[in-house]
C-alpha cells in the first residue's frame, strides 16, 4: 500500500533512483489511468497528483512541497521575458503582463548542492520517461523498467489488449508529467535552468541525441494534444532563457531541413507543428545573424525551399502545369519556408563581419538559383485562329512571386547596407542574367534598322509570334541593384570594381521590353484568344501587390539600358518590338494613310500600339521618383503616389493604404507624409473620414502617371479639369516639373530631343492635320502634345539651372523649329502646331497647343535675354508676366460677362413667377388658408381655448373638412366617407419590448392569456407602424394576391427566403418597398351632437345602474339553461332610455367592415402569436392595446429627441396614429357587442370597484394609459344602447378624470423615495398643490397603515406626482388629439408646458382638485382601491412608475475593452471552452456564444442559434447584437431575417473596421450609437433589415437562425 513518507524515504536512500521511480510508475499509472470501461476523469485528476506528483515534489524539495516551493519563489529572480501566451481573439495592442525586470547573477546560486542534485535527478528521469512514452511506437510492449509487476500468464491476444491500455495510460501520464514540469519551473528560474540543461544534454548516441532533439524530430508522428503540451513546455523553459534559447536555436537550425520536410508531409496545421516556433528564434536579430554565419541558415532555408518544388521544364524552370489539389496543398505548406526567410532578413545588419558577408553572399547565390528557376517560367504564345482550349495554370507562379516580393526587396536592402556586398551581388546577378540569356536564343536572326539617318543592329523578334514570359525576377533584381549603385554612389566611387563596361544594354532591355510590349498588345486586343489567364497575369503585373518587383523594375531596367545607349538606337529597337517600325521608318510615313487601305482591325491595333509606345517613352523620361533614378527620397515617392490617388477623388485612409505598396512590416510610410499633401475631413453620422488633396499639390499632377489604370486616368483627368474650371483657370493639364535625374541616368533626357522621336512626333502631327477617319486617335495626339510639353518643361528647367554653368546643350525649341531637309522639306513641328491651333476638329486639344506655343515664346525670350545680358535674369520673367497678365485680364472679362448673363436670366425667371401668382390668385389664397389653421374661421365655435376632450372640446365647424386621398396603385382620387369605398394604409404590426421594464417575465401561454389589463412594466406590447402610403382596399387585395401567386411560383423554382414572408401575410409596400404585414382602414372623425351634460356623480350613478342592468342581462343569457347562479341579480331593471336588446345599425360600408376585420385579426394574430380567429373576444382588446402602446412609444421618442409634442412628427407617423385611434374607436362595430360590453364592465370595475365583477386586478397592476384608451374605445358599445342624449364627450372626460386620479394614487403608492433631499420651497405658486398632495398622501397612509413611510415634504410629493404623470398626460393629449381631431394649441408646438397640457386636456393645473372637488365621491373609491389585497403585496415589490426611457447598454469608449471582455468569455454549454463568435446583446448586455452548435436550442420545433433564441426572450423576436470579433452590428428579426450594420466604433480616420482586418485602435462614436438606438426605439429594425435584404440579395441566403 502506498504511503508518501515511505516512498520518498526509499527514493532518497536509493542507489538506483531511475529504477525505483520507474517501478513506482509501473505500479500506479495503469491503476489510475485504466480503471476499466467507465472512465472517471475526476478520479484521475484527484489520484494522479496524490500518488504520482506529490512524491516527486517531496523528493525535489526535501520537505513539505508547499513550504519548499514558496521558499524557491521568494528567492527567485524572474526572467526578462514575461512568457505570456496570447489566447485566441485576445487583442495584441499591448501585452498587459510585460513589465521588464532585469536579472543579474546566476539563478543557481541560491540553491543548495543537494537540492540541485535532486532536481537534476527528478527532471532527467521524468523528462526521459515522458519523451520515451510520447515517441514510443510499439503498441504491445512497454519500455524497459515499466513492465507491470508479476503479470499472470495469459493467452496472447488478451495480453496485447492489456498492454495496449497500459501504453495509453503511460502516455496520458507522460502528458501530465510534462504539464507538471511546466508548472514546477514557474516557481524558480533555477529550476528552469536545470530543466533546460537536462533537455539539451547530449545522449550516448552523439549528434541529435538529446531529449529535445528526440521530441523535435518525432514531432510529426505525435498527436495534436501531445504536440501542444511539449511546445508549451519549450516555450516556458527553453525560450524564456536567453542562453538556452541560443543553444536550442542552433539545434533547430541544424535539423531545419528535416523538420520542414516532416511538416510538408504532415497533415496538421502549422500552429501544431514544431516549425511554428521558428518565429520565436529567427526574429531575434542577434540569433538570426549568428545562425546565418555559424549554421548557414539562409542557404539552408532557400535550398530546402527549392528542393520541394521539383516540377521543372527542360530549361530547369519551375513548371506548375495542371495544379492538383494535393500539389496546391503541399505548395501552401512549402510557402511557410518563405516566412522563415522573411524573419531572418527582417532586421538589416548595422555592422558587417567578413564571415557574415561570405555567408550572406552564399545565401544570395542560392537565392539567384531560385530566381533562375523562375526566370521565364509560364511562357505564353499568342493564339491565332481559334481560342485556347484549356486555361493554363498561372496562379501558382504569381503566388510564388507575391510571397517572394518582400524577400527580394529585403535582399536589396541588405545589399545596400554594405558596399562590398553590393558590388559582389551586382556581379553575381549580372552573370546569372547573362547565363539566362545565353539559354534563350530562340533562333533570333540579326537585322539592321535605320531611320532618320541612324542605324542599329538588333535581332528579329516578334512578341506576337514567339514565346514570351511575364516572370523575369533576375532582370528585375539586377534593375534594383543598378538603382542602388546610383543611390549609394558606389557607381561613381568604385567604377573600376564594377563591370559596367561589360554591360550589353540591348541585352538588359530585351526581356523587360518584351514584357511591356505584351501588355500593350493585350490592351490592343491582339491576345483575346488566349483567354482570361493572360488577362489576370497582366492585371497582377500592374497590381499594387506585385508591381514594386515587376512593372516598376522593368521600367527601371529600360531606363538603365536607355541611359547607356544612343537614344535613337534605343527608340528604333522599341519601335521594332512594338511592331511599328515599318510604319514610322517608311520615307513617306507622314502621308501614311492617304493611300494605305489596311484592314480596319489592324489600323485600330496599330493606333493602340502607337499610343502605348508613346506612353512608354513618357514613362521612361518622366518617371524619376525612384531613389537612384531621380534625385529623390523614398518619402517623395510615397508623397507622389498619394497625390495621384487623391487627384482621382478624396479618399478614405483605408482606400489610400490599399493603393500603396506595403513593405515587409505591412507599412506604407503614408503616415509620415500624408499631412504635407492632404487635409483630413471628419465623417458625419454616416460615411467615413476623407483625405482631400491640398490645392497647392495639384501642380504635381501628371496625367500619364505610371501607376494609373485606364479608368483611373480618365477619372483623374476629368476631376482635375473640373477643379481648374471651378477656380476660373485654364483647364490645360501641362506636364509637371520633375526632379533632376541622378548622374547615372542623366542621359535619358536626350531621348526627348533625338531625331527618331522628333520624326515620330512630326508624323503624328502631320496625320492630325486631317480629321481622323480612324487613321490616328485623339489620345495618340494627346500623348504627342504631352511629350512636346515635357521637352519644353525640361528645357525651362535646364535654363534656370544653367544660369550658373552655361551648359545649355538641351535645346528642344531649336529642334522643333527646324523644318525637314530636302527633298521632302517637311514642315517643322512648331509650324505644324501653329497650323493645328486653328483646326476645327481639334477643339479639345486647343488649350494644350496654345500652352505649348506660349511656352515656346517664353523660352525664346529667355534665351535671347540671357544671350544679350547674361547677368540679368529678370527680363525673361517680365515677358512671362506680361503674357500672364494678359491671360488674367481675358479671364476676368469672361467671368464678368458670365455674371451679367446669369443675373439677366434670374430677373426674367422671377418676373414670370410673379405673373403666374397674380393670374392664379384665388388658388394661392385657398391653399394658404388650408396651411394655417389659425386663420380658419372654424375656431370661433370654441371658448377661445383649444380643448381636445369633454363637452367643451373643439369641433370641426358645420362644413367638416372633407378628406381627399389618392390611391398609389390606380392613381384615383377618393373621398374618405363612412359609406364609401375603403381606403387603407400599408402597416406593419410587430411585438415589442422596447418600453419593457421587466425582461425576465416569462412569455404567456397564448391560448389562455387574457390581455385586458396591461401591467405597468409593459413587458410585451404590440406596436403598429406605417410607411404612410394609401391604397384602395380592392387594389391592395389584387396586389397581395399577385404577390402570393408570384411567391408560389418562385418557391417551386428556388428554395430561398425572400425579405418578406408571404405565408405570414407580409408584403412590400408597392411604392417604397417598406415591409408591411397588414393594412389599416382610413376613417373620418365621428360627429357628435352637443347637449347638456351631467356632472361626475350623476354620470357615475347612471353608469353604475346601466352596468347592473347589463350584467344581469348577460348573466341571464349565460344561465338560460335554468341554473340560476346568483339570486338577486335578476331584479335589476334597466334605467329608462337604456335599451338592452337594441342592436345599432353598422354605419360602415361592406368594404370598410371587411378591412376593419382584416386589421383587427392581424393585430390579434401577431400580438398574441396565435392563429387568426376574427371571432375571438380578445381581438378588440389587442387593437386597443396596440393603439395605446404605439402612442406611448412615440411620446417617449419625442421626449428622447427633445422635440415638442405636436408638429414634429413625420407625416407617416402622423397618419398612422390618426388611423390607428380612429380604427380603435370603430373596431367594436365588427365584434360581438356583448363581448365588448363585457370588456367595458370589467375595465370600469377596475376603476369603480364592483362586488359583482370578480378577478379585477389591483390598482398597482394596471397601466393607466392602456386603461384609459380601452375605456374610451370600448364605451361606444354601451353608449349605443342609451337614447337619453348623453354624449360620448362627457364620458370621455369623466374617464380621463377618474383614471388620472387613480394614476396619482398609483404614483404616490410606488414612486416616493425613502430618503428625502433638502426641503426646497417652491415659492407660493404651488403651495396649494403641495398641501393637497400631503393631505391625499396622509389619507392613503390611514388606509394602508404601516405600508407607507412618512413624508413631510409637500414639495417633494408634488414633484414626484408631476414627473410621474407627465408621460401619461402627454400620451393622453396625443390620443384625444387624434381621436377627436382637435388641433393642438401653439404652446404645445414648442417644448410641452404643464399648464397648456392640462388646459388642452380640460384638467385643472392642480390635478388634486379632481379629487377634492368630488371628495365625497372619491373617498369611498380610494378606500376600495386600497382595500384590494394586491395593494399591500404590490407595495413590497413595486415597480417605480416614473417612466424613464429605455436605452441600449453603455458601451466602453475603447474597443479593446470589449475584446478583452469577449476573450475571457467562455461558452456556457461546453465546459469552459472559448467561444468562437462571442456576441453582445445591445439591449440587455448579455454575452452569447453565437454561430456554434454547442449553444443551439430548440424554438418552436426548430434548432436555432443562441442569438435567435435570445431575441425571442429579450426582444420579442427582434434583436440588436454586436459581434465582438468581427466588429459589426447584427440585426435579427424572427428566424429568417437579418442583416449586418455598420458598428458604432471608428478608428482615428473615421472608418469602421468590420472584420477587424486593419487592426487600428477603435473608439466609440456616440452619434452613430445614438443612430442605432433611434432605429431601435422607432421599431425600424425590421424595416432596416427588409431594405438591406432587398438591396443585397446575398443577405437573403444566409441562415440567420443559426447565428
Amino acid at each position: 500500500l502506498f504511503t508518501l513518507p515511505v516512498t520518498v524515504l526509499k527514493w532518497l536512500l536509493a542507489s538506483n533512483l531511475p529504477k525505483e521511480v520507474y517501478q513506482h510508475l509501473a505500479c500506479y499509472v495503469p491503476k489510475i489511468y485504466c480503471l476499466g470501461p467507465n472512465l472517471n476523469p475526476q478520479n484521475e485528476d484527484l489520484l494522479a497528483p496524490l500518488l504520482l506528483q506529490s512524491p516527486l515534489e517531496w523528493y525535489l524539495c526535501g520537505e513539505e512541497p508547499s513550504v519548499g516551493l514558496a521558499k524557491l519563489e521568494q528567492n527567485n529572480q524572474p526572467s526578462q521575458l514575461c512568457g505570456h501566451v496570447f489566447k485566441v481573439g485576445e487583442p495584441t495592442y499591448s501585452c498587459r503582463y510585460s513589465a521588464l525586470k532585469t536579472s543579474g547573477s546566476d539563478p543557481l546560486a541560491n540553491m543548495t548542492e543537494e537540492m540541485i542534485a535532486r532536481t537534476y535527478n527528478v527532471f532527467s528521469i521524468i523528462l526521459k520517461y515522458a519523451v520515451d512514452m510520447l515517441t514510443w511506437d510499439k503498441e504491445d510492449e512497454l519500455p524497459e523498467g515499466l513492465e507491470p509487476p508479476n503479470t499472470s500468464r495469459q493467452t496472447k491476444p488478451l495480453r496485447v489488449q492489456v498492454m495496449h491500455s497500459s501504453v495509453v495510460a503511460h502516455q496520458c501520464f507522460a502528458l501530465k508529467a510534462l504539464t507538471w514540469l511546466g508548472q514546477i519551473i514557474r516557481y524558480s528560474d533555477a529550476l528552469r535552468r536545470i530543466l533546460c540543461q537536462v533537455g539539451l544534454q547530449r545522449g550516448p548516441e552523439g549528434e541529435n541525441s538529446s531529449l529535445v532533439d528526440t521530441l523535435m524530430l518525432c514531432d510529426s508522428k505525435m498527436w495534436k494534444g501531445a504536440r501542444n503540451v511539449y511546445h508549451q513546455l519549450f516555450m516556458s523553459s527553453l525560450l524564456m532563457d536567453s542562453k538556452y534559447k541560443k543553444l536550442f536555436a542552433i539545434q533547430f537550425a541544424k535539423n531545419y531541413e528535416r523538420l520542414q520536410s516532416d511538416y510538408v508531409k504532415d497533415d496538421h496545421d502549422r500552429e501544431f507543428s514544431i516549425t511554428d516556433l521558428s518565429v520565436q528564434m529567427f526574429t531575434v536579430p542577434s540569433l538570426a545573424r549568428m545562425l546565418i554565419t555559424e549554421e548557414n541558415l539562409m542557404t539552408t532555408i532557400i535550398r530546402t525551399f527549392v528542393d520541394h518544388l521539383r516540377h521543372r521544364d527542360l530549361q530547369g524552370r519551375f513548371q506548375f502545369e495542371r495544379y492538383t489539389a494535393q500539389q496546391a496543398f503541399k505548395f501552401r505548406r512549402v510557402q511557410s519556408l518563405i516566412g522563415d526567410l522573411k524573419y531572418v532578413l527582417i532586421s538589416r545588419p548595422t555592422e558587417w563581419t567578413d564571415q557574415l558577408r561570405e555567408k550572406y553572399l552564399e545565401g544570395f547565390d542560392a537565392f539567384l538559383e531560385l530566381l533562375k528557376c523562375m526566370q521565364g517560367m509560364d511562357p505564353v504564345v499568342r493564339q491565332v485562329g481559334q481560342h485556347i482550349e484549356m486555361e493554363p495554370e498561372w496562379e501558382a507562379a504569381f503566388t510564388l512571386q507575391m510571397k517572394l516580393t518582400h524577400i527580394i526587396s529585403m535582399m536589396q536592402e541588405w545589399c545596400a547596407s554594405d558596399e562590398r556586398v553590393l558590388i559582389e551581388a551586382y556581379k553575381k546577378c549580372l552573370s546569372a542574367l547573362t547565363h539566362c540569356h545565353s539559354g534563350f536564343t530562340d533562333g533570333e536572326q540579326p537585322i539592321t534598322l535605320s531611320m532618320c539617318g541612324h542605324s542599329v543592329e538588333t535581332i528579329r523578334y516578334c512578341v506576337s509570334q514567339e514565346k514570351v514570359s511575364i516572370h523575369l525576377p533576375v532582370s528585375r533584381l539586377l534593375a534594383g541593384l543598378h538603382a542602388l549603385l546610383s543611390t549609394t554612389e558606389v557607381a561613381y566611387r568604385f567604377p573600376v570594381q564594377l563591370p559596367l563596361s561589360e554591360l550589353s544594354p540591348p541585352m538588359l532591355i530585351e526581356h523587360p521590353l518584351r514584357c511591356l510590349v505584351l501588355c500593350a498588345q493585350v490592351h490592343a486586343g491582339m491576345w483575346r484568344r488566349n483567354g482570361f489567364s493572360l488577362v489576370n497575369q497582366i492585371y497582377y503585373y500592374h497590381n499594387v501587390k506585385c508591381r514594386v518587383e515587376m512593372f516598376d523594375k522593368d521600367l527601371i531596367m529600360l531606363q538603365a539600358g536607355a541611359s547607356m545607349m544612343d537614344p535613337n538606337h534605343f527608340l528604333m529597337i522599341v519601335l521594332s518590338r512594338f511592331e511599328l517600325y515599318h510604319i514610322f521608318s517608311s520615307a513617306d510615313c507622314r502621308k501614311r494613310y492617304s493611300r494605305e487601305n489596311a484592314h480596319k482591325d489592324v489600323v485600330q491595333q496599330n493606333n493602340t500600339l502607337t499610343e502605348e509606345m508613346l506612353h512608354l517613352v513618357i514613362m521612361i523620361v518622366g518617371e524619376r521618383y525612384t531613389a537612384g533614378v531621380g534625385q529623390v527620397e523614398s518619402s517623395d515617392e510615397t508623397r507622389r503616389e498619394i497625390v495621384h490617388q487623391l487627384c482621382i477623388r478624396p479618399m478614405a485612409h483605408s482606400e489610400l493604404v490599399k493603393a500603396l505598396p506595403e513593405n515587409e512590416n505591412k507599412e506604407t510610410g503614408m503616415e509620415r507624409v500624408i499631412d504635407s499633401v492632404a487635409l483630413f475631413k471628419k465623417p458625419g453620422v454616416t460615411g467615413r473620414g476623407l483625405y482631400k488633396l491640398r490645392p497647392d499639390c495639384a501642380k504635381m499632377f501628371n496625367l500619364y502617371f505610371h501607376h494609373y489604370s485606364r479608368a483611373d486616368q480618365s477619372k483623374a483627368e476629368e476631376a482635375q479639369r473640373r477643379i481648374k474650371r471651378q477656380n476660373g483657370e485654364d483647364s490645360v493639364l501641362p506636364p509637371p516639373v520633375l526632379p533632376r535625374f541622378c548622374p547615372l541616368f542623366a542621359s535619358l533626357v536626350n531621348i526627348l530631343q533625338c531625331d527618331v522621336l522628333l520624326g515620330i512626333l512630326g508624323a503624328v502631327l502631320q496625320w492630325a492635320m486631317e480629321p481622323s477617319g480612324g487613321h490616328w486617335s485623339e489620345s495618340m495626339l494627346q500623348r504627342v502634345l504631352h511629350l512636346i510639353g515635357m521637352g519644353l518643361v525640361e528645357e525651362q528647367q535646364h535654363l534656370i539651372g544653367s544660369a550658373d554653368d552655361n551648359d545649355t546643350n538641351f535645346n528642344f525649341t531649336l529642334k522643333i523649329s527646324r523644318p525637314g531637309e530636302a527633298p521632302a522639306n517637311t514642315p517643322s513641328i512648331l509650324a505644324l502646331l501653329e497650323t493645328l491651333q486653328n483646326a476645327p476638329h481639334l477643339e479639345v486639344h486647343k488649350d494644350m497647343i496654345r500652352w505649348i506655343l506660349k511656352t515656346v515664346a517664353n523660352i525664346k525670350t529667355t534665351r535671347e535675354c540671357t544671350a544679350s545680358a547674361p547677368p540679368s535674369d529678370s527680363s525673361g520673367h517680365s515677358q512671362e508676366e506680361t503674357v500672364r497678365d494678359k491671360d488674367k485680364a481675358e479671364r476676368k472679362r469672361k467671368a464678368e460677362m458670365a455674371r451679367l448673363r446669369r443675373e439677366k436670366i434670374m430677373a426674367q425667371m422671377s418676373e414670370m413667377q410673379r405673373h403666374f401668382i397674380n393670374e392664379n390668385k384665388e388658388l394661392f389664397q385657398q391653399s394658404l388658408e388650408e396651411l394655417d389653421p389659425s386663420t380658419s374661421s372654424t375656431l370661433d365655435s370654441c371658448d377661445s381655448a383649444l380643448v381636445c376632450v369633454g363637452p367643451r372640446r373643439w369641433r370641426a365647424g358645420g362644413s367638416e373638412r372633407r378628406q381627399m386621398v389618392t390611391c398609389i396603385l390606380c392613381q384615383e382620387e377618393q373621398e374618405i366617407r363612412t359609406d364609401g369605398k375603403a381606403m387603407v394604409l400599408a402597416a406593419f404590426v410587430q411585438r415589442s419590448t422596447v418600453m419593457s421594464k421587466n425582461r425576465k417575465r416569462p412569455p404567456h401561454n397564448p391560448d389562455k392569456y387574457d390581455p385586458l389589463f396591461m401591467h405597468p412594466d409593459l413587458s410585451f406590447g404590440t406596436h403598429t407602424g406605417s410607411c404612410g402610403h394609401i391604397m384602395h382596399s380592392h387594389c391592395w387585395q389584387r396586389y397581395f394576391e399577385a404577390v402570393q401567386a408570384k411567391e408560389q411560383r418562385r418557391q417551386q423554382r428556388l428554395r430561398v427566403h425572400t425579405s418578406y414572408d408571404v405565408e405570414n401575410g407580409e408584403f412590400l409596400c408597392p411604392l417604397c418597398e417598406c415591409l408591411s404585414n397588414t393594412v389599416i382602414p382610413l376613417l373620418c372623425t365621428s360627429l357628435t351632437c352637443f347637449s347638456e351634460q351631467p356632472d361626475l356623480s350623476q354620470w357615475l350613478s347612471i353608469t353604475s345602474q346601466q352596468m347592473k342592468a347589463l350584467l344581469s342581462a348577460h348573466r341571464k343569457a349565460a344561465d338560460a339553461e335554468g341554473v340560476d347562479a346568483m339570486d338577486g341579480v335578476n331584479d335589476c331593471p334597466p334605467p329608462d332610455d337604456f335599451k338592452l336588446d337594441y342592436t345599432p345599425k353598422n354605419p360602415y360600408s361592406s368594404t370598410i367592415k371587411e378591412m376593419l376585420t382584416t386589421f383587427g385579426t392581424a393585430t390579434y394574430k401577431v400580438g398574441l402569436k396565435v392563429h387568426p380567429n376574427e371571432q375571438d373576444p380578445r381581438v378588440p382588446i389587442m387593437c386597443w392595446g396596440s393603439c395605446a402602446y404605439t402612442i406611448q412609444c412615440i411620446e417617449r421618442l419625442l421626449v428622447d429627441e427633445e422635440k415638442p409634442l405636436f408638429g414634429s412628427l413625420p407625416c407617416r407617423q402622423d397618419d398612422c396614429l390618426s388611423s390607428l385611434t380612429r380604427f380603435g374607436s370603430a373596431c367594436w362595430t365588427v365584434s360581438s357587442h356583448t363581448t365588448v360590453q363585457n370588456h367595458f364592465i370589467r375595465l370600469l370595475a377596475a376603476l369603480v370597484p364592483d362586488p359583482r365583477v370578480e378577478n379585477t386586478p389591483c390598482i398597482l397592476d394596471i397601466d393607466m394609459f392602456h386603461l384609459l384608451v380601452s375605456l374610451v374605445l370600448s364605451h361606444p358599445a354601451i353608449l349605443c344602447l342609451d337614447s337619453s342624449g348623453l354624449s360620448a364627450d362627457a364620458a370621455q372626460l369623466h374617464f380621463l378624470h377618474l383614471v388620472t386620479v387613480a394614476h396619482i394614487v398609483q404614483i404616490l403608492l410606488t414612486s416616493v423615495p425613502e430618503e428625502m433631499q433638502m426641503e426646497q420651497e417652491g415659492g407660493g405658486a404651488e403651495r396649494e398643490e403641495e398641501e393637497n398632495v400631503c393631505m391625499l398622501y396622509n389619507t392613503l397612509r390611514t388606509h394602508l397603515g404601516s405600508g407607507l413611510h412618512e413624508v413631510s415634504s409637500g414639495w417633494h410629493l408634488w414633484h414626484c406626482v408631476k414627473a410621474g404623470i407627465l408621460p401619461y398626460l402627454r400620451a393622453a393629449a396625443l390620443f384625444f388629439h387624434y381621436l377627436n381631431g382637435a388641433p393642438a394649441p401653439p404652446e404645445l408646438h414648442s417644448a410641452g408646458e404643464w399648464e397648456a397640457l392640462c388646459g388642452y386636456l380640460c384638467l385643472p393645473s392642480n390635478l388634486l382638485q379632481l379629487y377634492y372637488n368630488n371628495q365625497e365621491l372619491m373617498e369611498p373609491l380610494l378606500q376600495r382601491w386600497c382595500s384590494h389585497p394586491g395593494v399591500l403585496q404590490g407595495l413590497q415589490s413595486s415597480v417605480a412608475l416614473i417612466r424613464e426611457s429605455n436605452h441600449l447598454i453603455e458601451l466602453p469608449g475603447d474597443y479593446s475593452a470589449l475584446i478583452n471582455q469577449a476573450s475571457s468569455f467562455t461558452c456556457p454549454k461546453s465546459g469552459g471552452d472559448k467561444s468562437r463568435a462571442p456576441t453582445l446583446c445591445l439591449v440587455c448586455g448579455a454575452m452569447l456564444c453565437s454561430q456554434s452548435y454547442c449553444c443551439q436550442t430548440e424554438l418552436e420545433g426548430e434548432d436555432v442559434g443562441a442569438c435567435t433564441a435570445h431575441t425571442f426572450a429579450c426582444g420579442a423576436g427582434v434583436g440588436i447584437f454586436l459581434r465582438v470579433r468581427e466588429s459589426q452590428v447584427l440585426f435579427l428579426a424572427g428566424k429568417t431575417k437579418g442583416c449586418f450594420y455598420a458598428p458604432p466604433y471608428l478608428d482615428d480616420y473615421g472608418e469602421t473596421d468590420q472584420g477587424l482586418r486593419r487592426g487600428n485602435p477603435l473608439h466609440l462614436c456616440q452619434e452613430r450609437y445614438r443612430k442605432v438606438q433611434k432605429l431601435w426605439r422607432q421599431h425600424s429594425i425590421t424595416e432596416e433589415i427588409g431594405h438591406a435584404q432587398e438591396a443585397n440579395q446575398t443577405l437573403v441566403g444566409i441562415d440567420w437562425q443559426h447565428l
